[in-house]
């Protein structure tokens, strides 16, 4: 059983459709006690960092997730919040990930950076999802140790990170057709 967290990102329905499509179970969280349940924990993520904290906060989720051992996937600000920081209200987040997540600053970029971009995946247990995926984000992580994935836009950012059982992409993979679907069937099987 996968809990889907409703943080108030508006891409929810997006998620659950996706994960319909793969006949995986799962449940809409809202409280500690379904966590503590579930297999693996989705964060999904279209919005404001500080929006996303602020509801995780008011739902007493915080310390549930941080302290959640089993996979966790973050999804665009979803991703984003497992970071220390996020420039984007000057938000402090979950601090799971050193680093802070920042604004792009090219003046020559449409921001948002928004619609299909190539996505080079490091990582062996994905080389099949290597692909273009579908982005909606004017924020993004640097690349480090825990980067499996990249992508550029001005400059190349992390497009998937992992550290211990905390997963984060800065793509919508409920929004990326067949490479979205293979890379969540590739995260639900080596759960």
């Amino acid at each position: 059983m996968i809990s889907i967290i409703d943080c108030g990102g508006a891409n929810l329905q997006s998620v659950i459709y996706a994960i319909d499509g793969l006949k995986v179970d799962y449940k809409i969280c809202k409280n500690k006690n379904d966590i503590k349940n579930s297999n693996a924990i989705i964060l999904p993520g279209v919005g404001a960092a500080k929006n996303v904290m602020q509801n995780l906060c008011d739902q007493d989720l915080v310390d549930a997730i941080k302290d959640y051992s089993n996979p966790v996937l973050g999804i665009c600000v979803g991703m984003q919040i497992f970071y220390e920081y996020s420039e984007e209200e000057n938000t402090k987040c979950l601090g799971i990930l050193p680093g802070k997540v920042k604004k792009f600053a090219n003046s020559d970029l449409v921001i948002p950076h928004m619609g299909w971009n190539k996505v080079i995946f490091e990582n062996e247990k994905y080389s099949d999802c290597n692909g273009y995926y579908y982005f909606a984000n004017s924020f993004y992580a640097e690349i480090d140790k825990n980067t499996l994935a990249k992508t550029k836009y001005g400059k190349e950012f992390c497009s998937f990170v992992k550290k211990d059982n905390f997963y984060g992409v800065q793509f919508h993979p409920e929004k990326s057709s067949t490479n979205g679907l293979t890379f969540l069937k590739n995260f639900f099987n080596n759960l």
